[in-house]
């Protein structure tokens, strides 16, 4: 069966538009280009489908209207600013633009709270389907102004990697919407045994049924303009596919390339969702900003990995930075590696003071017992 036939039936389904599909040479939107991916998406609407956009563009935009000379600003200050600046002009061309099809769209911007909270996710998510039910197309962008985690790199093999330039934002936003697709438009004709630009034997790789360490292999950094790279998007399509999502990257420049690829032709890298999470397990996999782990020791990873067991507090070894009951951690193993994550029973306090001890112990130590495991197994999740 081909694989690509399928990609027609998905009801809903995620945009996410890059940097430098948004914006030309100049800095200014590409606007050909654009207003013909604006048209493959509403003649999709009309036959029914769901349509969610995350865009990036607003640093890009709000640079170029500012102009700012050289000065001795802070740079993440400057590109909130920018950021703060660009959106609005963003959204107003995307306001116009979607208009002339008659159709209606909403702003939202988010952070990686958002994500974090299980509350503030609901809530985010019966927004965007009550928008979707009213036929409105959500328009997504990190909130840069407010959130720094776009805007912030860190380095690692010694390529600075960033946020992703909405990559990772697209992907959970299609997990967390249970998007049947998510359609990547980058500068880039897919997934490249190597990077095209450096290596002339580097072959374009049509499908990936799951991502092998071959795969995340072949990862090389951003283009200029953009933040992400084709690392962020393997990161993304992990968050995507295991969340029951097929994901296209492929190359926006391209003309007619939307209805291409709904036609079946092979463009781009397909690649292929495999055992989906439950809601709940989606949300812990994928919590956006954990900062505190549980570590434990052999004992206990084994049971956690080949048994499905609960962590119980015997075979914790130590803990790091603090928590609250019900709060999405890192679990580690002897090495400090993730190998897991969990939502909690106790806090972190009430954990340093029962490690090492059987569950029967937990009451004589803290006074109470709420459960006898410190994360349940239906409330953990391998990485």
């Amino acid at each position: 069966m081909n694989q690509r036939n399928t990609l027609k039936d998905s009801k809903r389904i995620v945009f996410k538009l890059g940097t430098n599909i948004i914006t030309n040479k100049s800095g200014n939107i590409a606007l050909s280009r654009v207003y013909s991916l604006i048209e493959s998406m509403a003649e999709l609407k009309e036959q029914g489908k769901e349509i969610i956009l995350v865009t990036s563009g607003a640093v890009g935009m709000g640079k170029k209207i500012l102009d700012i000379p050289g000065k001795n600003y802070d740079p993440i200050s400057v590109k909130q600013v920018f950021a703060a600046v660009g959106q609005g002009r963003l959204m107003h061309f995307y306001e116009e633009a979607f208009e002339k099809f008659s159709i209606k769209t909403a702003q939202i911007l988010l952070t990686a709270d958002d994500f974090s909270g299980r509350k503030k996710y609901l809530s985010m998510r019966n927004t965007l389907n009550t928008l979707l039910e009213l036929g409105v197309i959500p328009i997504i962008n990190e909130n840069d102004a407010i959130s720094t985690s776009e805007l912030e790199c860190y380095k690692e093999d010694d390529v600075v990697i960033c946020f992703g330039d909405n990559d990772k934002l697209s992907a959970l936003v299609a997990s967390k919407m249970e998007a049947d697709l998510l359609f990547m438009l980058s500068d880039v004709d897919g997934v490249y045994s190597g990077d095209p630009r450096a290596d002339g034997n580097a072959r374009l790789i049509p499908l990936i049924p799951e991502i092998t360490p071959e795969i995340e292999s072949y990862c090389f950094a951003a283009s200029k303009g953009g933040r992400g790279g084709m690392k962020t998007k393997i990161e993304a399509a992990k968050i995507a596919t295991y969340s029951g999502c097929m994901m296209i990257v492929a190359n926006g420049k391209n003309s007619g390339i939307i209805a291409r690829i709904f036609s079946g032709k092979e463009s781009g890298t397909l690649f292929l969702p495999v055992d989906q999470l439950s809601g709940r397990k989606k949300w812990i996999a994928f919590a956006s900003n954990i900062s505190s782990y549980i570590q434990v020791n052999d004992g206990a990873k084994q049971a956690l990995i080949d048994k499905k067991a609960s962590l119980m507090p015997i075979g914790i070894i130590g803990i790091q930075k603090t928590f609250k009951k019900g709060d999405v951690i890192g679990i580690l193993d002897e090495t400090g590696s993730e190998f897991a994550r969990g939502m909690t029973n106790y806090s972190s306090s009430e954990c340093k003071r029962v490690i090492g001890m059987h569950s029967e112990e937990i009451e004589r130590f803290l006074g109470f017992k709420n459960y006898d495991t410190v994360i349940t197994r239906d409330n953990i999740v391998i990485l």
